[in-house]
């Protein structure tokens, strides 16, 4: 090697080219809290098992959700309707019990393709971060959409009072 070649000045220069050429480019970061990210129409987040117009849940308990996962992450206990709880229920079986485990679901949407009441569908919400496995299973609680009906009678009660 010669002298100049040892002081490898070319490649100093080169690599601060490629350094001073991304200064002036646009910068691929997104700063989350104040800036959110524009998804794809066709992006599948959390689940939401969903109710009708009157108010009730959609879910039969047919069990085809689960049947349709291949990452089998969908679990449910099905129980009959009581007298008095149709307001409740769209039809006299309704999941008692249903989780799914985000830590094993990919995602496909098979189960919202398989259910023949449009009772759940992936939402345009991503997974928070938790800390434990636990946080990660979310029962029917979490995933059913708040009644706006019995909401709307809540308002009316603690106004009237």
């Amino acid at each position: 090697m010669t002298f100049v070649e040892s002081l490898y000045l070319w490649n100093i220069l080169k690599g601060m080219m490629t350094t001073f050429s991304h200064i002036f480019k646009k910068k691929p970061t997104i700063y989350y809290p104040e800036v959110k990210r524009p998804f794809s129409p066709v992006f599948r987040g959390l689940h939401v098992l969903n109710r009708d117009e009157e108010g009730r849940e959609r879910c039969t308990a047919c069990g085809l959700c689960a049947v349709a996962c291949p990452a089998e992450a969908i679990t449910m206990e099905a129980a009959e309707r009581l007298e008095g709880e149709e307001k409740l229920y769209r039809e006299e079986k309704y999941a008692a019990k249903y989780e799914i485990n985000m830590l094993r679901c990919i995602f496909c949407g098979l189960c919202e393709e398989a259910c023949p009441k449009d009772a759940i569908y992936l939402s345009e919400t991503f997974a928070p971060a938790n800390f434990n496995r636990r946080g990660f299973i979310y029962g029917k609680p979490d995933l059913l959409i708040p009644n706006p009906l019995s909401e709307a009678a809540d308002l009316a009660l603690a106004k009237g009072n």
